[in-house]
């Protein structure tokens, strides 16, 4: 019996020695972590920081700035109006960031995603969320989500996956970041 016993304490202590602990973004979460790492993958596979994270040089180029992660496009009163393009196929134009945008269908500011309760989407509910992304209307009910976002593509997305990546946006630290009203161009 003593055998076994000094065998299993072994055994333990040579597992907790040897074998490496996981990395926290490898552990294996339960219930809403699992929801809320889920989201994570999602947000993070998908793109959302590309357009809704400012960005910073880094030495590989510009990376996002997870300082204002999803944060959406920066409070600038000095924003230049974007530059007019000639007729022709070259019919979009972008800030550095990829957080602004100017189109034919005017000038569009990507949104913030953080949980800001005045500035961000703290005040949305689950339902607005998935509501927004599967009818392309702000929070589920207003004015249309505007160009470039792929509200359409986002909107076939299961709603566990759409209720995952909610649950992620609720999960990163709010930033106090207004961003522009959209500039749509009305049709004649």
């Amino acid at each position: 019996m003593l055998a076994r016993l000094t065998a299993a304490v072994i055994a333990v202590i040579a597992a907790a020695v040897l074998i490496p602990e996981p990395r926290p973004d490898t552990v294996s979460a339960t219930g809403r972590d699992a929801q809320i790492q889920r989201g994570r993958d999602l947000v993070w596979s998908i793109g959302c920081n590309d357009c809704h994270t400012p960005k910073k040089m880094g030495a590989a180029g510009p990376e996002p700035d997870e300082s204002r992660l999803l944060s959406g496009h920066p409070e600038d009163p000095d924003m230049p109006a974007p530059p007019a393009l000639p007729k022709g196929p070259w019919g979009i134009v972008v800030n550095m960031d990829l957080t602004a945008w100017s189109g034919p269908w005017g000038i569009t500011y990507a949104q913030n995603l953080t949980p800001d309760e005045n500035t961000g989407i703290g005040i949305w509910t689950e339902d607005m969320f998935v509501r927004a992304l599967r009818t392309g209307r702000h929070m589920g009910v207003s004015r249309p989500i505007q160009p470039p976002m792929p509200w359409q593509v986002y909107g076939r997305l299961p709603d566990e996956d759409l209720k995952a990546i909610y649950a992620y946006l609720r999960s990163i630290p709010p930033v106090h970041n207004r961003v522009p009203v959209p500039v749509i161009v009305e049709e004649n």
